[in-house]
């Protein structure tokens, strides 16, 4: 921990998964890339993306122009609202079935494609092989998740393949957003050496098979990302709008809120109310699992997002993590019933994946967290004040919604 540095403004370290570099000032590239936001000539940014999308329309009206990926939470109402509402596109939604789904999630996901009108393909993968992959995966390399993202970065690719529709409309940049790998003027596109490096850790579906797993064929291709020559062949391009739109989770939400019904929900681990409402587990074990390996969880994102739009200080942002980061699982349960594995057994394999630089096991079975955020003085290297929380989080619903608190494993719609 001694040669860890920290962003003098937010609290993403120099060791974060996604790389960050440090300036002179102490400041992080993602906070200075963030600066962009209120720099950049955003009324000429959209002009360029209407100029970049015209190509793509359906002369006819009779195909889809773009596909767009959804889910039930996240940017996936600004998205559609961006392409169908303000571009005129006639966009094909698609969306991966992670089986953790919440009832609040299939909720907006009926009431999205209901309200923007929209067709809309989904992918049920094998549920046997999603398990198989979940148990392999938590065992290698302590993710949960990897399925999950996998699917959902292949699946519209394999159908913008398949149904030779070659605009694939995404939200914004993962890797620009938190940690400035790329400026918005780059205008970066969904490649697949981002989406294996950093989504799929490093794994790409082919990986997983090996002479010391039980994973096979059956399990695995499903996830395989096409080749170069069918990608080629279609001309598949992937735009993030978050390159041409000043992108604003809390302020996209509470639009998303008051104008097309998007329904939210309160978490144990974080104090934003509006993100990952669609799965039991994002929020929940994911979320402990990222505390264990690197050292800090989602309300860490969370705090230094709002720090960066000035609407909570630094000191604010600390006391948040805090009250978050280590609250306990509510809907691990769920999850062991439906992967077959005791808690006991469960919490031995999620052990095995502590990062030793931020735990410290005092006894068999307990142990100490020692990330940064555990003995920081927030009065420390502080020079972002805000004057508190701008606006609440308004939660309006549960994860539950009308029922119990259990997986949907396949969501046909709400009436």
């Amino acid at each position: 921990m001694s040669n860890l540095q920290v962003c003098r403004r937010c609290f993403y370290c120099t060791d974060h998964p996604l790389g960050l570099t440090l300036d002179g000032q102490g400041l992080c590239s993602g906070c200075l890339i963030h600066e962009e936001k209120d720099s950049l000539d955003w009324s000429s940014r959209w002009k360029k993306l209407k100029q970049l999308i015209t190509p793509y329309r359906s002369a006819d009206r009779q195909n889809y122009d773009c596909i767009v990926p959804v889910t039930g939470a996240q940017d996936s109402y600004y998205i559609v609202y961006l392409v169908k509402e303000r571009l005129g596109l006639n966009p094909l939604l698609v969306t991966y079935n992670k089986y953790f789904n919440t009832p609040l999630g299939i909720r907006n996901l009926s009431n999205l494609r209901i309200r923007f009108n929209c067709d809309i393909l989904c992918q049920n993968v094998n549920p046997v092989s999603v398990k198989n992959i979940t148990r392999s995966t938590l065992r290698q390399f302590g993710s949960i998740y990897w399925p999950i993202l996998a699917g959902q970065t292949v699946f519209p690719v394999q159908t913008a393949v398949r149904y030779k529709i070659p605009l694939i409309m995404w939200g914004a940049h993962q890797g620009l957003e938190q940690v400035g790998m790329f400026s918005h003027e780059h205008e970066v596109e969904m490649t697949r050496r981002y989406r294996k490096d950093h989504d799929l850790m490093g794994h790409e579906a082919d990986d997983l098979l090996s002479i010391f797993d039980t994973l096979k064929e059956e399990d695995v291709w499903q996830y395989r990302y096409p080749d170069d020559r069918d990608l080629n062949a279609v001309g598949v391009r992937g735009l993030y709008l978050g390159n041409y739109v000043r992108w604003d989770p809390k302020a996209q939400h509470e639009q998303m809120m008051r104008e097309y019904g998007y329904k939210t929900s309160a978490f144990n681990r974080t104090f934003d109310c509006y993100d990952f409402v669609d799965c039991f587990n994002y929020m929940d074990l994911h979320d402990q699992l990222k505390l264990y390996k690197h050292g800090y969880s989602k309300v860490t994102d969370h705090a230094s997002r709002e720090i960066r739009f000035g609407r909570i200080s630094r000191e604010k942002g600390l006391r948040l993590i805090r009250m978050h980061e280590q609250a306990p699982l509510r809907y691990h349960g769920q999850f062991c019933a439906w992967l077959g594995i005791a808690p006991k057994s469960l919490q031995f394999m999620l052990d095995q994946h502590r990062n030793q630089k931020f735990w410290i096991q005092t006894e068999v079975g307990k142990w100490e967290f020692n990330g940064w955020s555990a003995g920081h003085d927030p009065r420390e290297m502080s020079d972002h004040q805000a004057p508190g929380l701008s606006g609440s989080f308004e939660a309006t619903d549960s994860l539950e919604y009308d029922r119990n608190a259990e997986y949907i494993t396949i969501g046909k719609g709400w009436p």
